[in-house]
């Protein structure tokens, strides 16, 4: 398995979770409100679920995940075409020296919630518990 960039060593600084969590908020903030010229974007309801940024803070790769889960791929397509703008939108609103370049990927965490739970659910994992 290769090495993740964003996890190698003690992980994230605390100004690398600062401006992930900024980013992260605005990214949501404009994605709710349809800031962006594409009426196909803005018809989307996108949840960004989290933010991380290299440690250098060029890039910043936002998980997401449409409403419902539904339409996953078109969203990752709308958001790479319109990336241009949603950075200079975000740059904009945060007043950054420098804007990161966004990336965007699928948030599997609520898929790994509900494996979680159905793992839990198992008669045998439910013995061992109690």
């Amino acid at each position: 398995m290769g090495k993740n960039k964003f996890h190698d060593g003690p992980g994230p600084s605390q100004r690398q979770l600062r401006v992930g969590e900024l980013i992260r908020r605005t990214l949501s903030e404009v994605l709710q409100r349809g800031d962006i010229h594409d009426p196909d974007l803005n018809r989307m309801s996108i949840t960004v679920g989290e933010v991380r940024t290299s440690p250098d803070l060029k890039i910043a790769t936002a998980y997401v995940l449409p409403l419902g889960g539904k339409g996953q791929e078109n969203a990752l397509k709308l958001l790479a075409a319109n990336k241009a703008e949603l950075r200079r939108v975000v740059g904009k609103k945060l007043g950054l020296k420098f804007t990161p370049d966004l990336r965007f990927q699928l948030d599997q965490t609520f898929d790994q919630m509900d494996d979680t739970r159905r793992m839990l659910n198992l008669d045998n994992v439910k013995r061992d518990i109690e």
